[in-house]
């Protein structure tokens, strides 16, 4: 009888704890829940799956919600060693199409219109600069 309850006892604790680690998977903040209606334009990542991997994004936004592209930026894919950089451009304004992975990494006909630069470095530190180009945007 004993046996019998610490069986359901410990069925109903591993329920819970299944239960629980789904909800804190599936509850997790994501960069749709940002405000400023963020959009990828452009995507480069290198094939270099022996050493730093090199991530770059394109990414249009509603507004200058500065605190919303650090977060956007925080949240995206990092390696350890690698570095990850996303640009933030204006949506209505015309942004890059095709990254490449040498600075510049775009034609600089864009850098006018680019609002701010994030950057993680392969150490792990974060940059986040305004007007990186010195535009006026």
């Amino acid at each position: 009888m004993l046996n019998k309850k610490i069986k359901y006892i410990f069925a109903a604790g591993f329920a819970l704890l299944i239960g629980y680690i789904l909800y804190d998977s599936f509850s997790q903040p994501t960069t749709s829940d940002l405000k400023g209606n963020f959009k990828e334009t452009a995507v480069y990542r290198n094939e270099n799956n022996t050493g730093p991997i090199m991530r770059i994004y394109v990414v249009t936004v509603q507004g200058n919600p500065w605190e919303e592209m650090q977060k956007y930026g925080d949240m995206m894919p990092y390696t350890k060693y690698g570095s990850t950089k996303v640009y933030f451009f204006p949506e209505n304004m015309p942004a890059p199409k095709k990254l490449v992975p040498d600075e510049p990494n775009f034609e600089t006909e864009f850098n006018k219109n680019c609002l701010a630069v994030y950057e993680k470095d392969g150490s792990g530190q974060v940059k986040f600069v305004k007007a990186p180009f010195g535009s006026g945007i």
